[in-house]
């Protein structure tokens, strides 16, 4: 499997702050049979990004780890105007693995209607917008139609990993299983933090998945989508979007 999406990078953000914490994360994944991830530190207005000092100390983890886990870098966007201005400039060092996806993160409190173009804009540079974790937002869980006119522009969209096994609670589950039911999703990512309460797994989602839906869909949403970010290609698995949760099946019952 490879995750696109974790902060295992030490002393960058709220991930792990030393080395050897980084190095538990990684050995979690590894036993779990991630063999790459992405390092996506916080870009926003808590935590600097500073690209060198990411490379820096991704090659850092990458010596200690050798070749059992490749580890390559990106960022966990958030869309205020300093970062916009410098994605003009350099967009490459936020992409995920230097190529053209970039992992988009929203605010909890307000995301204003110029997103849309805000997110049409990025596509016109050339950017591959992925939207992540909706369903821990407050905001786009209770307005899920502007999600579906994101994924209709063109953007993708990944879930939690700890959200399809309820690490986020029943409501974010069940966003997030609606959603990849009507089409929405097309990724799923550890966001992992810690060896505690957000560790670097991703087979427990997986199994999740294959059990809710099927095992194609799992193999497409955590390894054969997350391979095509890895390496800038388009995505092979494009669900068809529905725009209305689909109806349950109602059970017949029969009297002799």
């Amino acid at each position: 499997m490879i995750d696109i999406h974790c902060h295992i990078l030490p002393g960058m953000d709220d991930g792990p702050e030393q080395l050897e914490h980084a190095m538990t994360m990684a050995e979690d994944a590894i036993a779990d049979g991630i063999t790459h991830v992405i390092a996506t530190p916080h870009a926003n207005n808590h935590y600097h990004f500073d690209y060198q000092r990411v490379r820096r100390i991704r090659g850092a983890l990458q010596e200690r780890l050798g070749d059992r886990l490749h580890v390559a870098t990106g960022c966990d966007f958030h869309l205020n105007p300093e970062n916009l201005a410098a994605l003009k400039v350099d967009p490459a060092r936020f992409c995920l693995n230097q190529r053209n996806y970039l992992l988009v993160e929203f605010d909890e409190f307000a995301i204003p209607p110029s997103m849309d173009q805000t997110l049409h804009q990025l596509q016109l540079a050339g950017l591959r917008p992925i939207i992540t974790h909706p369903e821990r937002n407050g905001i786009l869980r209770a307005q899920p139609d502007r999600l579906l006119r994101w994924v209709r522009m063109g953007c993708s969209v990944q879930v939690t990993a700890g959200a399809l096994t309820a690490g986020f609670g029943p409501g974010a589950q069940r966003d997030a299983e609606e959603w990849i039911g009507r089409g929405l999703v097309h990724l799923v990512a550890s966001d992992a933090h810690n060896t505690r309460n957000r560790r670097l797994l991703l087979s427990p989602a997986y199994e999740a998945l294959a059990a809710r839906f099927d095992e194609d869909l799992a193999r497409n949403l955590l390894i054969e989508n997350p391979r095509a970010v890895f390496e800038g290609r388009p995505l092979p698995y494009v669900p068809e979007v529905l725009d209305e949760k689909p109806r349950r099946r109602r059970k017949r019952f029969f009297f002799f």
